[in-house]
């Protein structure tokens, strides 16, 4: 009886204060938000999985600023959906949806050529989709599917369309990784998990291979008017939580925490558009500012074997 009559009191005495705090508070989990004002006008944007979370919201920005938009999905039925929605709310008609499967190299391989045939220009690539704590499975070419598609089907991809990033120069792009690559270690020596497999882990393989592709490819560019930026883009509410149960419902217990996907977008934007980054190069973000990378994830050593090794899976020559 005594604790109900001090909770009632507390709640008195202190509701009021919180029920002020609460924007505040909910603003600073929301994150920074991108001010660029750029104009995107006769610009060609390509996004991978841009038919749902930060993607979606990602392809809508950017169509709101003018340019020609390309939403690279899997599953096209929720894609045309999404490019629907975005042309009738920006009126930017000029957003179209492609099928991409990046769990399976014919896919992208098949994208890549249509995409060359049919644009002329490419000045943004946002590899944004990705899969994260999904059972153990492997993609079409045998790869584990966390490092298939987080990392290798976006290198492919990358190596795809790199000449017509150059011809379009001044050009970037963006690799969402996440806060995850800090947990991150590319084990070669069991590379697909065959030996050992958490999901978790491979989730966090996966999010530093992109860092380390950044760092690499950035290297590699260097003169060539083509940038490349890694980010993390925040704890945000999005579906790719759904294969797992545990953190499908931990991200709705605590959902008041997280971004919003138009939140969890800003990073990516700022990393596509932001004027004071047109030169800035290999560098990974969070909150639209340069943020803390692991020591592994700086081992110059590792992306170069790794990038060596992800040459020689799928079959490429990268110089």
């Amino acid at each position: 009886m005594i604790l109900l009559f001090l909770g009632t009191l507390l709640g008195i005495i202190f509701g009021p204060a919180l029920f002020i705090l609460v924007p505040y508070i909910r603003n600073y989990f929301a994150g920074a938000v991108c001010k660029s004002k750029a104009k995107l006008n006769g610009k060609v944007v390509l996004i991978t999985g841009a038919n749902t979370g930060i993607g979606k919201e990602t392809a809508r920005d950017l169509a709101k600023r003018g340019a020609r938009v390309i939403l690279a999905c899997r599953d096209t039925a929720k894609g045309e959906v999404a490019a629907c929605e975005i042309r009738a709310e920006t009126g930017n008609q000029q957003v179209i949806m492609k099928k991409l499967d990046l769990a399976d190299t014919k896919s992208i391989r098949q994208f890549a050529e249509n995409f060359l045939a049919e644009e002329k220009e490419l000045h943004i690539l946002i590899n944004n989709a990705g899969v994260m704590l999904y059972p153990y499975a492997k993609t079409a070419d045998g790869f584990e599917m966390h490092l298939g598609v987080n990392h290798l089907g976006h290198f492919l991809l990358t190596f795809l369309l790199l000449e017509r990033l150059k011809q379009s120069a001044p050009a970037r792009i963006v690799n969402v990784s996440s806060l995850a690559h800090l947990m991150g270690r590319i084990c070669f020596h069991d590379l697909q998990g065959e030996k050992f497999y958490q999901r978790g882990l491979a989730y966090c393989q996966s999010k530093v291979a992109n860092v380390h592709f950044t760092q690499e490819l950035a290297r590699r560019l260097q003169g060539t008017g083509v940038t490349v930026n890694a980010l993390h883009p925040g704890t945000v509410q999005s579906e790719l939580t759904r294969y797992s149960s545990v953190v499908s419902l931990l991200w709705k217990m605590f959902s008041f925490f997280l971004k919003t996907p138009q939140e969890g977008a800003q990073t990516s934007i700022y990393c596509a558009v932001a004027e004071e980054l047109e030169s800035v190069t290999g560098q990974y973000f969070s909150d639209c500012q340069p943020a803390y990378v692991s020591a592994h994830g700086r081992d110059d050593e590792t992306a170069k074997k790794l990038w060596k090794v992800s040459c020689e899976l799928l079959g490429i020559q990268w110089e």
